[in-house]
């Protein structure tokens, strides 16, 4: 199984990509809209080819599908169901690193019946995340024990000294998937309560996490945490929780943007007339004289709030005009974020993975367990995002390849064989969660 298709060359593929045409014979396809980026990506090596394809032609698509042995699809997540269709129709394996939704979840029967693996969830978080997760769980199993609670906190930031905006943040992702995963609902398990937080009052529930080597931060929670007991095995914990990691009055400013409706989809305006103060003034119903007055009187803070500068850094106070026809708050608000939270030439992040678990021993005992991982990006190379998604795609890709990856069906990297082997290569690649552990009296 030599030929492999990448659909899709966003921020996190060139490590993906380097590492697979680096591997014996490999052939990888990059087919994406804009196959600039592909050849920038593939870098003129032999073994790697660029196509340009619109992933909504549905002919073109099942042409590529079907002359590739495995496909790893990096496209927008709301395209992965279609590719996999595509993949059955073929009977072709497929990897992504996005999540598992209900409408992948339904194909788990057809996959194992056609021999394939859908390996999904194999980046960093979701990714790593599972498999540092499952290595101590399934450590503390072995030992007789039992997990008492896990929090997971997860994030992508700019490192330390290239933290340079109000923001305290900068893309090295899809912006328009940084957006839609402000609006998630979130719940998780609290000393055996479970928690709802609903997608408008997101960012009001957060707290503040010390992690080791990396500093002080925000956390609010990622999406649904319950059902990963299940996923993990571990379904008489007390406490479960998964959170993204963002810097200090990150969570207090996006509430408030979310409260003026910045991402709000439905409402439409016309950027040909419009400016970004005008929107916003219509969006609180002022009436745009003195905008930053309308911004207090509307969220009830006073005119000097953090927020409120940082949307003034942004330029959204002013009467420019931006390239969007028209369109909604929401594209307004992704663009103009786009294009002021960058990284400039030879900038690094940080990738920020910090795991703590309570476990019980027979005999009472107790013991509190954190893995940590703290990753900067390469100077003028690739991000630390990009390797921390990139690579374990990469790594469970070639291992499917070369047929060591038996499983069939609709899977997460929860499996010893998996998770086993893709972790031990990251930590040769300097990737690696360093453990701690504490007795509990």
């Amino acid at each position: 199984m030599n030929n492999i298709l990448v659909l899709g060359a966003g921020f996190v593929t060139r490590p993906l990509v380097a590492y697979l045409l680096n591997q014996p014979d490999i052939r990888l396809t990059m087919a994406t809209r804009t196959v600039e980026k592909a050849l920038k990506v593939i870098d003129r090596h032999p073994n790697g080819t660029a196509v340009q394809v619109d992933v909504q032609d549905r002919e073109a698509l099942e042409r590529l599908v079907k002359s590739a042995d495995i496909v790893i699809s990096l496209l927008p997540w709301i395209y992965h169901v279609d590719v996999a269709k595509r993949c059955l129709v073929h009977k072709k394996h497929l990897v992504t690193t996005s999540y598992v939704k209900p409408e992948m979840a339904a194909l788990d029967g057809e996959a194992k019946a056609s021999g394939l693996l859908f390996l999904n969830e194999i980046g960093v978080d979701p990714g790593i995340d599972h498999m540092a997760a499952m290595q101590v769980i399934d450590g503390v199993k072995a030992a007789g024990g039992k997990i008492e609670s896990f929090y997971s906190y997860c994030g992508g930031l700019p490192s330390f000294s290239c933290n340079t905006n109000p923001f305290g943040y900068k893309f090295s992702w899809s912006p328009s998937g940084v957006l839609l995963a402000a609006t998630n609902d979130g719940r998780y398990l609290k000393d055996g309560e479970v928690v709802e937080i609903a997608g408008e009052g997101l960012f009001e529930h957060y707290w503040l996490v010390d992690v080791p080597g990396a500093g002080t931060f925000e956390a609010y929670v990622n999406r649904d945490a319950l059902p990963y007991m299940d996923i993990y095995g571990i379904a008489s914990a007390r406490s479960m929780y998964r959170g993204t990691l963002r810097n200090i009055s990150h969570c207090e400013s996006w509430h408030y943007f979310k409260k003026i409706g910045l991402l709000n989809r439905e409402r439409i305006f016309d950027f040909n007339t419009a400016s970004p103060r005008e929107v916003i003034a219509a969006l609180v119903g002022g009436n745009g004289k003195d905008i930053v007055q309308d911004l207090a009187g509307f969220l009830k803070i006073p005119p000097y709030s953090v927020a409120i500068k940082k949307l003034a850094w942004l330029g959204l106070l002013e009467d420019i005009r931006l390239p969007l026809g028209t369109a909604a708050p929401f594209d307004m608000f992704a663009c103009v974020l786009e294009r002021k939270l960058v990284y400039a030439s030879g900038e690094t992040d940080l990738l920020v993975q910090h795991h703590e678990f309570t476990a019980t021993y027979p005999g009472d005992e107790r013991e509190k367990i954190t893995a940590t991982m703290v990753d900067t990006g390469i100077p003028g190379g690739d991000s630390a995002m990009s390797r921390t998604v990139g690579l374990p795609a990469a790594i469970a890709t070639r291992m499917l390849a070369e047929g060591k990856l038996r499983m069939t069906g609709v899977h997460r990297p929860v499996a010893p064989e998996i998770y086993g082997p893709v972790l031990a290569e990251l930590s040769h690649m300097g990737i690696r969660l360093h453990e701690t552990r504490e007795a509990l009296v």
